[in-house]
């Protein structure tokens, strides 16, 4: 037997399992963005921290593994564009840009662009590349998302990092956890692997 075949073929993503169209990107898109939107109000404030936990997150990087990173992007686009206008399914169904989380925000976008480029040569098929890729995402949410926690805030960028990341990394932890359970069983359990 060939050990060829075991190997995961890259180039697809989860979303490329179901038959291509223009409908089903648009539904995909639109889907994502409403999956963030409701994740984002299971919150849990955090004492000291303009910022809550979320299930925003890991939304946002199921989103860019599962679609990928064009349909990801756009996802995310649409999420925060929607919010911006008004719609209140920021965390703790706030709206609108310029909030002290909405660095978050921004940093999902770029997240999932990359998570979802990620996933495109592979990195959701197993346990330990799901985990890099989740880390790498969220280090990406933190790096956008923590300044503009200090700049929208007046805090020292000290500050910021103890009030907008160190108490999110245990969250972060669980969230990359479950993500590497999800992810690859996802791909077995379509029979498939890649």
């Amino acid at each position: 037997m060939s050990t060829a075949s075991a190997a995961p073929r890259t180039g697809s993503v989860l979303a490329d399992l179901l038959p291509a169209s223009r409908a089903r990107d648009i539904a995909l898109v639109v889907g994502g963005a409403v999956l963030t939107g409701i994740a984002a109000q299971i919150a849990v404030p955090v004492p000291g921290s303009p910022v809550p936990v979320t299930g925003q997150t890991f939304a946002a990087l199921l989103v860019g593994a599962g679609l990928g990173a064009g349909r990801g992007f756009l996802s995310l686009a649409l999420y925060a564009l929607i919010g911006m206008a008004g719609m209140p399914w920021f965390a703790d169904g706030t709206s609108g840009a310029g909030g002290a989380s909405f660095g978050y925000v921004l940093g999902m976008l770029l997240a999932s662009t990359v998570v979802g480029a990620l996933a495109r040569r592979g990195a959701d098929r197993s346990v330990l590349r799901t985990a890099g890729t989740m880390a790498l995402g969220s280090a990406i949410i933190y790096a956008v998302g923590v300044p503009y926690l200090a700049a929208s805030t007046g805090m020292s960028l000290t500050a910021a990092i103890a009030a907008g990341l160190t108490p999110f990394l245990i969250g972060d932890a669980l969230k990359a956890a479950l993500a590497m359970g999800l992810l690859p069983t996802a791909w077995k359990l379509l029979g498939r692997r890649g």
